[in-house]
């Protein structure tokens, strides 16, 4: 019923983790299939080597992406959807034709604030056909005792979109259960915070 974009204007701003831990973090309360729309495809290699009984559908996006995510959103509760790392690329225009809610990660850094700008527009171009899509910054790779993190907020506050609340902090464990083809749900102990704080995104996220 609800489609959401990860959307992001640069690479390494840690979309793909973020889709893939949103994804298992629905999947444990309702259907939810995660799209795979960057040509890079990591959520798809990710998948292919998972074995956890955890592990989450994955699906590769066709040529006719609108159609696919209508589709699917009849069958499933949440699509999840990981665009490529460019607002500017066919595959990111078209789900954010069609999404209900478009989360872009963010890091505390001079460079991923300024490509979030150009982010902004996207959202605010596509708002002119897609009434009902939500945006809202996500910041990615927190690190309290600097700074820039410190002072992340205030930044982008500057930007015009909201801000999510909860903020994920960076955590080796997001990296590492990736590389075993694990999400941070899967993992154990070893990955409690960051699955807590993946469950109080989705909280605050779906209750907009």
């Amino acid at each position: 019923m609800t489609i959401i974009a990860v959307v992001g204007n640069k690479g390494g701003a840690g979309k793909t983790t973020l889709s893939v831990n949103l994804a298992a973090g629905l999947a444990k309360q309702t259907s939810t299939v995660l799209v795979d729309a960057d040509p890079q495809g990591s959520a798809l290699q990710w998948n292919a080597f998972s074995d956890g009984d955890q592990a989450i559908s994955v699906l590769e996006a066709t040529d006719e992406l609108n159609t696919q995510l209508t589709k699917l959103s009849q069958d499933h509760n949440y699509v999840v959807v990981d665009c490529p790392p460019s607002v500017h690329a066919p595959q990111t225009i078209s789900v954010l034709e069609v999404c209900d809610l478009a989360l872009i990660p963010v890091q505390p850094s001079p460079v991923d604030l300024w490509a979030t700008v150009h982010t902004e527009k996207a959202v605010e171009e596509a708002q002119l056909s897609n009434a009902k899509l939500q945006a809202m910054l996500v910041i990615n790779q927190l690190e309290s005792r600097t700074t820039l993190s410190r002072l992340v907020r205030d930044a982008v506050a500057e930007i015009g979109l909201p801000v999510a609340k909860t903020a994920l902090r960076r955590r080796a464990i997001f990296r590492n259960s990736v590389l075993e083809g694990k999400n941070v749900f899967e993992v154990g102990r070893r990955g409690a915070d960051a699955a807590n704080e993946i469950d109080e995104l989705i909280y605050e996220v779906i209750n907009i």
